[in-house]
């Protein structure tokens, strides 16, 4: 039976979500205007946008049953992702965007072309890599709107993943990157006050820090730990080992921060002085949000072992045990909400980033030079609408530990595919044409190779993304070194050096 509570608050709030895309329609002109916002994102309206496209459903509801079932050694994963916002605008974001505003690009993709002199074969195989990872992190997007709109409506699975996704793709359609930030500043308005509201409460449900504390030593002394033992995990949980951890900090602190979801982002201010403080107020509304999510998580965990609540996956953690602390399923949906914000925040700029590769990438840049703004956004659109369709077939088709191995797939070819060339393209002199292809190819495709090796043959050490890092940076370097030097025009004009904000502070 649908709640009809429930039903109302999602109700009001897909509503609201479309007419913003609508009022966000009326500014698309050009393809500028669709693809990066026409360059006119303020400070809140950038912070929120980084925040929420990092801040994803899956982060949620991950965060929390990753601390349910593994406790503080999980910690670690909550101090690297909020690093992945700084290295991405410090690092990453303040070069790339001078570039990219001084010569109109839309994309990463054409930074990486026009560094490497590659308009076309690095152009494809970083907009395949976009395309691909994109695809993986939609579905486990998809994941998590079924897993709201389920608790929340009372309805199947299909019926929560239609709802979830048709009310996403429309926006997307309607407003591009307007709609988008403009969703994503009031997404993320409800997703702070939420979890500043809820944590609390599902934490004090628990008994507080000493008894939740007391119950993970209880269960296993290693819980309260910084990390669990080398030796070979004894349990599922067991896996954040200090050689772990280690891959662990590459994986997040610099292979989310260059998914193009996330990187993108900078081309779409208004002015690079945003730069300045952002990367502080982003990182810290981050750690205060996480934290108290990863100690609800701690809080459920406490919750089952104490018998006051069952739990069937630790995914379901957050919604159980926000579900348990609320006084009535009405005000449960309102809360409910907020994990839908985190969901959505991210979906949509996945999508759009879907569509940016299709309209800008390979279709302008690649088989139409003379495309104009409408055919460009006409062609985004449909990359949109396709992929959208797609990506929830393939929610439709996954399991869950195909789903988690997906997931951290991405993100592991994120690492592989994206780093190494751009920031060897940014501060070594010496990374040329030939280095950034091979490091691309090598690393996208030793990523599945490990990753492979790591789901089905044996569990590694270290995140599997790690050795194709590796491997990335070994042939990004050999190759380098033995082919022929870009030029010192190039050099200078894509700012590339050691210096991270830019000769002069350009």
């Amino acid at each position: 039976m649908v709640s009809v509570g429930g039903l109302i608050v999602i109700v009001f709030y897909f509503v609201l979500l479309l007419f913003i895309g609508a009022a966000a329609s009326a500014k698309i002109k050009t393809s500028s205007d669709y693809l990066v916002a026409g360059r006119t994102l303020g400070f809140w309206m950038f912070v929120m946008l980084v925040l929420g496209s990092v801040v994803s459903g899956m982060t949620l509801l991950g965060v929390a049953g990753l601390g349910s079932t593994g406790g503080w050694p999980t910690f670690w994963e909550q101090l690297f992702v909020p690093l992945t916002c700084g290295v991405m605008i410090i690092l990453y974001g303040y070069k790339i965007y001078q570039v990219c505003q001084k010569n109109n690009f839309h994309t990463v993709q054409d930074y990486l072309a026009y560094r490497f002199e590659s308009p076309k074969a690095v152009r494809s195989i970083a907009s395949l890599a976009v395309v691909v990872t994109s695809l993986i992190y939609l579905v486990g997007q998809y994941d998590a709107i079924s897993i709201v709109l389920r608790s929340i409506l009372n309805i199947t699975q299909i019926q929560a993943l239609l709802l979830g996704v048709f009310i996403v793709v429309i926006y997307v359609l309607l407003g591009g990157l307007y709609a988008v930030a403009w969703t994503n500043l009031f997404q993320g308005i409800i997703i702070i006050i939420g979890v500043l509201i809820m944590a609390p409460l599902v934490i004090n449900a628990a008994g507080g820090l000493t008894v939740i504390n007391q119950t993970l030593a209880a269960k296993d002394p290693n819980l309260v730990q910084i990390a669990f033992p080398q030796a070979p995990p004894y349990a599922k949980y067991a896996v954040f080992t200090p050689l772990f951890i280690i891959s662990w900090f590459f994986l997040l602190a610099f292979g989310l921060g260059s998914a193009p979801h996330i990187i993108n982002n900078v081309i779409a201010v208004k002015d690079k002085k945003l730069f300045r403080w952002s990367p502080l107020v982003i990182v810290g509304l981050y750690l205060i949000i996480m934290y108290l999510i990863k100690i609800t998580g701690m809080a459920v965990g406490t919750l089952v072992e104490t018998g006051k609540l069952t739990l069937t996956r630790p995914d379901d953690a957050f919604i159980a045990g926000v579900r348990y602390a609320m006084p009535s399923e009405f005000v449960w949906s309102f809360f409910a909400v907020v994990v839908l914000a985190a969901v959505m925040s991210t979906t949509d700029r996945l999508l759009l980033v879907i569509g940016s590769a299709f309209g800008w990438d390979f279709y302008k840049q690649l088989f139409n030079k003379d495309a104009t703004h409408k055919q460009i956004t006409l062609v985004s659109r449909i990359a949109v609408l396709v992929f959208g369709t797609i990506s929830f077939v393939l929610a439709l088709m996954r399991t869950d530990q195909l789903l988690a191995w997906l997931i951290w797939m991405g993100i592991g070819i994120m690492l592989s595919t994206f780093v190494t060339p751009i920031l060897f393209g940014l501060y070594w002199k010496g990374a040329t044409k030939q280095g950034a292809i091979w490091s691309m190819i090598a690393g996208f495709v030793s990523a599945f190779i490990f990753g492979g090796i790591h789901q089905w043959v044996k569990k590694l050490p270290m995140h599997y993304s790690f050795y194709s890092f590796v491997i990335s940076i070994v042939v990004m370097l050999v190759v380098s070194l033995l082919t022929k030097k870009p030029s010192k025009e190039l050099l200078d004009a894509s700012l590339t050096g050691g210096f991270i904000r830019g000769k002069n502070n350009q």
